[in-house]
């Protein structure tokens, strides 16, 4: 605050941090306050709220639990609520997406900070930026064209002679989906590990080389540990973003492919129920948080390191 003093003056420096404070304020605390507080309340007309049916209670939470449906597993069958089954199934799809990210984004990453020319960095950075400057949205549709029956995908493996068909890329359960936020949200792990890993000197690789360390050892004792902060905070957004994307599962998912933010979407536009919605909202929010905190915690990583 003080430097924030110095360099804009008092009046700049009040105009910022009122500013600030009406976001946070006005468009983050107070929405999630209502709806948390709407999430206790049952979906009532308008002429019943207030009146002795409208109380506090779990219900909402609890219809998640509605509506069995039968699965097997090794060859085991066994009944397991649908929104249960849906949730456990975004968080697998947003875990698969988050190891594919990672699996794509740490060699580029690399390469980027220790190999490549420096003149050349600036064009590769802004060849990288470009999938920015276009919406999400559009970036949904333009995989959903490429994705098509008779899209250039399938005409391009036909082309080459890999398949003699065409595939219903988006009917095939969540290929699709997986697709889309993998290219929609590689950028959110690229970045933090070339960061992580640009701050890495050079020397230290250097050392391991003229002792003999084959390439994944070094990687493996160096490069990884010291990218760790980086690999966490580029997981933890690509997993959340994932995990609570709704516009591409929306586009690129197929019949079978329900996103549980998709679930959410149902409840307040189809049902209009935004009591059971929030509470729905809630339940993403608060596991989602759990599972990256375990997460965190089984691989040793803070919060502070992240924010690094």
């Amino acid at each position: 605050m003080h430097d924030m003093m110095r360099r804009y003056g008092p009046g700049l420096t009040l105009l910022i941090c009122l500013l600030v404070a009406f976001w946070l304020l006005m468009l983050v605390i107070v929405p999630n306050i209502t709806l948390f507080e709407q999430s206790f309340r049952p979906y009532l007309p308008v002429v019943e709220v207030g009146g002795p049916k409208d109380f506090y209670s779990f219900d909402n939470y609890m219809k998640v639990f509605d509506g069995n449906v039968e699965k097997s597993l090794f060859g085991m069958s066994f009944e397991i609520p649908v929104h249960v089954y849906t949730f456990f199934l975004t968080i697998l799809y947003s875990m698969l997406v988050t190891l594919v990210c990672f699996a794509m984004a740490y060699p580029l990453a690399y390469y980027m900070a220790k190999i490549v020319n420096p003149t050349t960095l600036p064009t590769l950075l802004l060849m990288l930026f470009i999938p920015l400057w276009v919406s999400e949205v559009l970036r949904a549709f333009a995989w959903w064209i490429i994705l098509a029956f008779k899209g250039p995908l399938n005409a391009l493996l036909q082309g080459i002679g890999l398949i003699e068909d065409p595939i219903r890329w988006t009917n095939m359960g969540y290929t699709g989906v997986v697709i889309g936020l993998i290219y929609t949200y590689v950028l959110f792990m690229l970045f933090p590990i070339y960061n992580a890993i640009q701050s890495l000197d050079t020397n230290q690789i250097e050392a391991a080389e003229d002792l003999g360390a084959p390439w994944w050892k070094t990687h493996w004792r160096i490069v990884l540990p010291h990218a760790k902060p980086g690999i966490a905070s580029g997981s933890v957004m690509v997993f959340m973003l994932s995990a609570g994307s709704l516009l591409v599962p929306s586009i690129l998912g197929s019949t079978t492919s329900q996103w549980f933010t998709q679930t959410i979407d149902q409840w307040f536009k189809d049902a209009l129920d935004w009591n059971t919605a929030s509470a729905y909202a809630f339940i993403l929010l608060f596991l989602c948080t759990v599972f990256v905190s375990l997460a965190l915690w089984v691989f040793k990583v803070k919060l502070s390191d992240i924010a690094k």
